[in-house]
């Protein structure tokens, strides 16, 4: 069975959230530094907000900030674009009957409009919301109860994924990775090779 994250992996949206984050911090009169970015990065959204808030020290609540957060984020996602090739490698792969899930990190509300602007919510059997889980994707029991809710081993599974740290994890729940690039990860490359079986530069190398 095939598994797909969906930010920065099938749609190029990673860059809507360097956006956000720069928007949302200079409201603020903030800046962002390597270490905030990296965190919020590898997080869902509420421990992201719960993070931001301590990191500055924020007179804000974590739902006070996710709101500002989606405001900025919202209509990014009804026109964000699909990522080079995935497209057509979901269309190949649906037409061979392979089955197929998602399993994100992303905003349910938001991914559900991305998947509806793009005519791919049919593709799935199942999104599976780290979110809602209340686990971070860097953590290898996400992949385990993925597994176990669309009743399939981890052995037969191979997840597509672009952050490193949710490939490690993937691989340790037993899955074979298959690293994509992505411009946001663009510095962890030898990290991305390292964690998965095998690394892309985009979906043309499997058509």
């Amino acid at each position: 069975m095939k598994l797909f994250d969906l930010d920065g992996t099938l749609i190029d949206s990673n860059g809507i959230w360097v956006d956000v984050d720069l928007r949302f911090l200079g409201r603020h009169g903030l800046t962002p530094t390597e270490e905030y970015t990296y965190a919020v990065g590898h997080s869902i959204f509420p421990v992201a907000a719960e993070f931001t808030r301590d990191y500055y020290g924020l007179d804000l609540t974590p739902e006070e900030i996710m709101e500002e957060w989606l405001s900025m984020a919202g209509d990014a996602y009804a026109h964000v674009p699909m990522k080079e090739g995935a497209r057509d490698y979901l269309s190949r792969c649906a037409r061979g009957g392979e089955r197929m899930a998602i399993v994100t990190a992303c905003v349910p509300a938001l991914c559900r409009t991305a998947l509806e602007r793009h005519g791919l919510t049919d593709c799935f059997e199942e999104i599976v919301f780290a979110q809602e889980l209340g686990l971070e994707k860097r953590d290898p029991q996400v992949y385990r109860i993925a597994t176990e809710r669309l009743r399939v081993s981890p052995g037969d599974c191979t997840l597509y994924e672009d952050a490193p740290s949710n490939c490690a994890a993937a691989r340790l729940a037993g899955m074979t990775v298959v690293g994509v690039y992505d411009a946001f990860y663009d510095s962890y490359q030898e990290e991305m090779r390292k964690n998965s079986d095998r690394y892309i530069r985009s979906f043309t190398k499997l058509l």
